[in-house]
């Protein structure tokens, strides 16, 4: 029996069209960028108690909300900010996620101005993507002893909601492990990135 595109796709993201697009276009591929993997970290955190896909309909407008997750900028902010957040019905309005984000921001400039925010987050897969060639859903951990590292990593820098089940969440749509089922037509499209 031959399988096309849709029956093959990760199972993951279902038939939503805007979860198939971020399927096939985004998770998974390696970003090295230094303030998108901020800006993924962050929305990873916002997930939290949440499903990816509430935070992906939001997306657009948590960008605008913070100006674009400009860490340079948001570094700066203080109450009046976080009031103004905690009353914008786009975003997650949880305090707690939304201070986290303006001292996330403070110790990504401190890792950037010391080493490098994308080679510091990288160095924890030893530079390149880690390929797994899982067939089912059912292989794919929840965390790793890599994600738990991580994790352990960036709360010591002064980061929350990065648990080593978000950071591997993280690590996964950053490509830093390509999760892609073997069957998925992305897996081989994200191993050739590599």
């Amino acid at each position: 029996m031959e399988t096309n595109e849709n029956t093959a796709r990760c199972s993951w993201c279902g038939t939503d069209p805007l979860y198939v697009h971020y399927h096939d276009t985004d998770w998974g591929v390696p970003e090295r960028d230094p303030r998108a993997l901020w800006e993924k970290l962050i929305l990873d955190g916002f997930q939290a108690g949440l499903a990816w896909i509430t935070i992906l309909r939001k997306r657009e407008t948590f960008r605008a909300a913070f100006e674009g997750f400009h860490p340079e900028i948001i570094a700066t902010w203080g109450e009046p900010e976080v009031t103004r957040l905690l009353a914008d019905p786009g975003i997650i309005r949880h305090r707690g996620k939304i201070e986290s984000t303006i001292r996330s921001a403070q110790s990504y400039l401190r890792i950037e101005a010391r080493e490098g925010f994308s080679p510091w987050l990288w160095s924890f897969v030893g530079g390149a993507p880690l390929q797994a060639n899982r067939a089912s859903m059912a292989e794919v951990p929840t965390q790793t002893d890599i994600s738990l590292a991580m994790s352990k990593a960036l709360k010591a820098e002064g980061f929350n909601f990065c648990g080593p089940v978000i950071t591997y969440a993280f690590m996964q749509a950053t490509g830093m492990v390509n999760d892609h089922m073997t069957h998925c037509p992305s897996h081989a499209r994200v191993a050739a990135l590599a």
